[in-house]
């Protein structure tokens, strides 16, 4: 992807100071992202924004409707009436925050869900409402970006695409039915551009760290799109910006132990494993279940130096021979234990891994879980 990268990064250094103090709700965003290709992209190298098939603005709750195309979802359920839905309650554990919708089915929520992201900018990549799973494909928060008449030329003429922040992100969503509700979960991971070399000739994308406060606003928002005024949507995600001090969970004998009880223990690890890259493919709560799998990019890009799970994926059999599997699955188990709950690193067939693998991976999940 050719761009001009002196002009990404320099844009990007200079306008992330003034978006760090904004108020709940009111954080500049103005998401843009490209259509859904037709062969996969590299998570390393998000697509360009070229051709944004998106258009729509934040909509206010009130007016806003789902759109026609977004409508047409009878498989998952009828919308819901966002005038009609005020049980909702933003709750928060460590740096980890989610929405209970009370009295309403993931099915029920599933098409406002999407509208709403589709509202703000991003194309939906992929989506399974059976597993409750919704991921965007990436895109550009334009409003970092000084609206300046030199822009606006620039986007005039088709070459809008010149200025860049240098950034891209995407969110991972999930609903979780509960008899009180319905538990949904916005989980960011984020990539910027950067040199290659000293050089400063050719520049590469890497991962950069998860926004905890960006997954606040937009479910602050959802929670406006549902029917929640804004004055009482603000509040409520000020109720959860101050982090509760919580001692580091620790790991014992190749298993990390939660100071949580299974119901907490269970959403906080669902969010943690959609930040650290790993798909859930399936999950069964009554045997505290989650099968997992490395995010596609993080392992078929070695020649970049390839993600997290990739370094992770070398394992020794019985006999002491390397093992890599063509296609990495995992299991992570909840144990309850009373008033706390173990999680263990299991392979696909419930197998204990390797020391090394599992040390690795649970400290990455320890450090997502505080």
């Amino acid at each position: 992807m050719k761009r001009s990268a002196s002009v990404a990064i320099l844009l990007a250094s200079g306008v992330l100071a003034a978006c760090s103090t904004q108020q709940p709700l009111s954080k500049p965003l103005d998401f843009k992202s490209d259509a859904p290709k037709t062969t996969a992209n590299s998570l390393e190298v998000p697509p360009d924004l070229t051709a944004p098939q998106v258009q729509n603005k934040y909509n206010l709750p009130g007016g806003a409707t789902a759109s026609s195309a977004d409508a047409a979802t009878p498989a998952v359920g009828s919308p819901v009436a966002v005038n009609q839905l005020d049980n909702i309650k933003m709750e928060r554990a460590g740096t980890q925050r989610w929405l209970l919708v009370g009295n309403k089915k993931a099915a029920e929520l599933w098409p406002v869900l999407k509208a709403f992201w589709q509202e703000n900018g991003f194309v939906i990549k992929t989506e399974d409402p059976s597993l409750g799973i919704m991921e965007t494909d990436w895109a550009e928060n334009r409003a970092k970006l000084p609206n300046d008449g030199l822009r606006k030329l620039l986007e005039t003429v088709g070459l809008g695409s010149v200025y860049s922040t240098g950034e891209r992100d995407k969110f991972r969503i999930r609903l979780e039915n509960t008899p009180q509700g319905t538990e949904v979960y916005f989980s960011h991971r984020g990539m910027e551009e950067v040199y290659a070399d000293n050089s400063k000739t050719n520049t590469v994308w890497q991962p950069r760290a998860t926004d905890p406060n960006l997954e606040a606003e937009l479910l602050g928002r959802f929670m406006m799109r549902l029917g929640m005024n804004e004055e009482k949507a603000r509040d409520q995600v000020k109720q959860t910006l101050a982090k509760p001090a919580k001692p580091q969970d620790p790991i014992v004998d190749g298993q990390l132990q939660l100071s949580d009880g299974f119901d907490r223990a269970w959403r906080r690890v669902g969010l943690a494993l959609d930040r650290v890259g790993l798909i859930v493919t399936d999950r069964d709560r009554s045997q505290g279940l989650y099968y997992v799998k490395p995010a596609k990019g993080d392992t078929d890009k070695e020649e970049s130096g390839g993600g997290f799970w990739s370094n992770l994926a070398f394992w020794k059999n019985k006999d002491g021979q390397a093992v890599k599997p063509t296609e990495p699955e995992y299991r992570i188990k909840l144990v309850e234990q009373g008033a706390t709950t173990t999680l263990q690193i299991q392979d696909k067939q419930g197998k204990p891994l390797s020391d090394d693998f599992v040390k690795a991976a649970l400290g990455k999940l320890q450090t997502e879980l505080q």
